[in-house]
């Protein structure tokens, strides 16, 4: 399957009509490479410069078999030659419409240098970090060529780049895809006319590019930096690295700051992710998966749909008798729900702790994908023999007139009550469900901001002047809107209202800082200080 590799969201558009027009082509799917860096960007993109027709007058004659598989075929040598044609007419078709970029075309140049995807921007960040520009690399004999179709790659284009060079430096992430087809490409060449391969190992044979992990440019510079100073002294700039490792020590390996994930302000998952004292959980895919680092007793990690699936197994060779399993509405709807079957039929004893945010909150907020509900999911679950059904929420008074929805025995609690629930759940045997009904926060957010969702006339704000600073306000919430605030008294606490989304966990503590103001909209908070809308509030 021919695969092309964008680099950001000018070639997702580019790229994405380039893979139709050579499928529809060659007759064959063609994989379209998408990493979480490019594809969790934006950018602005000018259409004109978007390449957006190919040229069909391809040189090329299909097969008299074509190109196409028929229906009905089954496994045969025919189907083998047909792909092998497919793979002709990928090349013929990229020869006529390359992805392919010639970026630093130097005539007399002997080194050359081959980057891919995202990688090829990594690069451009190195060197100016390395005071280095394409001319500079086109005055000093170094070419410079980033490929877009990264199999099976274009070989004449590959030939022309690569006359006269004595050492190829191939920049690419993970396996070496594009390294081992150059050295393929190149293999048979004269001694005098095939130039040495550098990339995830020197031509020596050492490591030198990483195979494991992004490739960033902190990971990356000192390797192209000492590449460039060995082979062409003109471009020494080691010095640069002096600045760089101090950079690298001051913002987390020279690429920025990072920042850990964390739930937004009013997370669900803030309070449906606590155990009682003693318990544990295991994570699953989802947002609720970040309590993994935030000091809660849970770990582990399976694919969609495994949720429980091992301590199914693990829980035959172990002393401990319960484990709590956190899985989100999404997920239970998509496969979740046969990890569950799956464990009740193997007759273990957890607890699965469906997290119901009403959206898809992870990959956008999306709603999921058909009729689901809290009574729904209840029914389910107790049809499939769950020994235990009950429901805790922030709002349980809305399911006292739809009691009737739900199966027999099922029990309504608050979120205040989490723990005490817990702590029942865990000693009854077998499987037992626990549905955290809340709405993300993130969701309610967007919702009121177009008056889906209900908005309290209700604000939390702390008096500086009473708080005493020990922060358990966010230990209670462990919401990112308690923020600290430095004062002539010490370091105190303060309601982020830009970011606080009206979960209210954080009044939970016996703290007599706090006060609310109820009645009024606070629209002039984007405005105001905390410390103003304070006094406003008192004097009213």
């Amino acid at each position: 399957m021919p695969v092309v590799h964008p680099a950001n969201v000018a070639e997702y558009l580019e790229f994405g009509l380039y893979g139709w027009a050579l499928s529809r082509f060659a007759g064959c799917w063609v994989g379209f490479k998408a990493i979480s860096e490019v594809v969790e960007s934006g950018m602005t993109v000018d259409l004109d410069r978007v390449l957006l027709a190919f040229e069909q007058a391809v040189p090329y004659t299909p097969p008299a078999c074509g190109l196409h598989s028929r229906w009905p075929e089954v496994p045969s040598a025919s189907i083998e030659e047909r792909m092998a044609a497919q793979l002709q007419a990928t090349r013929a078709f990229a020869r006529v419409n390359s992805i392919d970029r010639h970026i630093v075309s130097s005539p007399n140049a002997t080194l050359g240098i081959i980057t891919v995807g995202k990688a090829h921007f990594d690069f451009m960040e190195v060197l100016r970090r390395l005071d280095l520009d394409p001319d500079a690399l086109s005055a000093a004999g170094v070419r410079l060529y980033k490929v877009g179709l990264v199999w099976p790659l274009e070989p004449t284009r590959i030939d022309e780049f690569a006359q006269g060079l004595e050492e190829i430096l191939v920049i690419e992430e993970k396996v070496p895809i594009v390294e081992q087809q150059l050295k393929e490409l190149l293999y048979a060449r004269p001694d005098t006319q095939r130039p040495r391969i550098a990339g995830k190992f020197a031509p020596q044979g050492e490591p030198l590019l990483p195979l494991i992990g992004e490739l960033r440019p902190s990971r990356m510079i000192a390797v192209v930096a000492a590449w460039l100073a060995r082979l062409n002294p003109a471009l020494d700039r080691r010095h640069l690295l002096v600045d760089f490792t101090m950079l690298k020590l001051l913002s987390n390996e020279g690429d920025g700051v990072k920042r850990t994930p964390y739930f937004c302000a009013g997370c669900p998952h803030s309070t449906s992710t606590k155990l009682p004292e003693g318990s544990r959980a295991i994570a699953g895919i989802g947002c609720h998966f970040m309590a993994s680092w935030m000091n809660r007793e849970t770990g582990g990690f399976l694919q969609m749909g495994g949720e429980g699936a091992d301590w199914v197994a693990h829980s035959r060779f172990t002393t401990e008798k319960h484990i709590f399993q956190n899985i989100g509405d999404g997920t239970y709807h998509h496969s979740g729900y046969l990890a569950i079957r799956q464990a009740i039929a193997a007759g273990t004893t957890m607890t699965y702790k469906i997290l119901y945010n009403d959206a898809a909150a992870m990959t956008g907020g999306q709603a999921v994908d058909g009729k689901i509900g809290v009574p729904e999911i209840a029914r389910q679950v107790e049809a499939e023999g769950a020994k235990r059904v009950v429901v805790v929420s922030d709002e349980p008074e809305k399911f006292n007139d739809r009691h009737g929805e739900f199966p027999r025995g099922t029990t309504f609690h608050h979120r205040s009550d989490l723990d005490a629930v817990q702590r029942e759940l865990r000693e009854i045997a077998g499987v037992t469900v626990l549905i955290f009904d809340q709405t993300c926060a993130a969701e309610k957010r967007r919702r009121r901001k177009k008056n889906e969702f209900p908005d309290p006339p209700r604000r939390v704000f702390i008096n500086e002047a009473a708080c005493e600073g020990c922060g358990d306000c966010g230990v209670q919430s462990n919401c990112l809107a308690v923020i600290p605030v430095e004062t002539d008294w010490g370091r105190k606490r303060q309601i982020d209202q830009t970011a606080c989304n009206k979960d209210f966990s954080c009044i939970n503590g016996f703290c007599p800082s706090f006060v609310t103001v109820h009645g009024r909209s606070c629209e002039n908070t984007r405005k105001a200080s905390s410390r103003t809308m304070i006094w406003r509030a008192r004097s009213r």
